[in-house]
């Protein structure tokens, strides 16, 4: 009969007064036992190659990939060949149950999902980037709440943004697709840029989009250059000319047809209802 697995406990971890501690480690490539923690954990490989022992089976894991795991989540890390480096934060579970309380939308996303397994996210290499900066600021700044914080809002931001509203069935390049469509260096190019971001062919990016979303890949994008083009409406006085260019979508009769599709007012109308109302109420 199996060992009862151990259960880590944020008190033996945290020092009083602290809400959140970074730990790097070099990870063995023995199998590991299952462990839970009375905690929240942000985990990401750092370098190399990782597997991930859960209840009901393994994944393997890449650089780049990242564990938000919950309460009474069980799960193990093992080395994947040689330099496989993983970093983890303990979150104390007030700090992440009152970031719930304070930001309702969290429900059923991250730490909050109800899943009974860690949810697992992919960052690119700009994105590890800026959560390295993140992770070394939270090394030698301050660890109390206003500091875990700090350390922790932004990241789940990011995290949440990026996430499409996708069945759990679909693929996960899909997801990658749909997330990486937001930056303007991918929706400038339309269609043919979402496709380049999912890395396959425009015929089964379609048909995944019509099975999945039941939209096609320019009906994604053109929402995301609307959203965008909605942001710099309000915080920028540059042209519609300009905004459009940057939108992708240089046919101002065109861009003004996805607008008004997308939020029901023209450009200019929805730009100085919101400018107006901030500067000069």
């Amino acid at each position: 009969m199996p060992d009862a697995p151990v259960i880590l406990r944020h008190a033996d971890i945290l020092a009083p007064g602290e809400c959140a501690a970074l730990t790097r480690a070099a990870l063995s490539p023995a199998r590991p036992a299952l462990h839970g923690h009375d905690f929240f954990e942000l985990a990401w490989v750092q370098n190399g190659r990782v597997r991930h022992h859960l209840p009901d089976g393994r994944e393997d894991l890449a650089e780049g990939s990242v564990i938000c795991a919950g309460l009474g989540h069980l799960h193990g890390l093992q080395g994947r060949g040689e330099h496989a480096l993983v970093v983890s934060v303990t979150l104390h579970p007030d700090l992440v149950t009152d970031l719930a309380r304070r930001h309702p939308d969290l429900a059923g996303r991250l730490f909050w999902s109800g899943a009974a397994a860690p949810v697992r996210l992919t960052r690119d290499s700009r994105q590890m980037a800026e959560l390295n900066r993140a992770a070394l600021r939270l090394e030698r700044g301050r660890r109390d709440a206003l500091g875990a914080e700090a350390f922790l809002l932004p990241i789940i931001c990011g995290l949440t943004e990026e996430e499409a509203p996708l069945p759990a069935q679909a693929p996960v390049w899909l997801a990658r697709a749909c997330a990486a469509a937001r930056d303007p260096a991918v929706f400038q190019e339309g269609a043919a840029g979402f496709a380049r971001a999912a890395g396959k062919a425009h015929p089964h990016v379609s048909r995944s989009m019509r099975r999945f979303l039941d939209m096609s890949p320019s009906d994604w994008i053109n929402a995301q250059r609307m959203d965008y083009a909605a942001r710099r409406l309000t915080g920028s006085a540059d042209s519609l000319a300009e905004i459009a260019a940057e939108c992708g979508v240089p046919n101002l009769s065109h861009f003004h047809k996805l607008f008004r599709e997308a939020h029901g007012q023209t450009p200019q109308r929805f730009r100085r209802a919101r400018q107006r109302d901030v500067v000069q109420p």
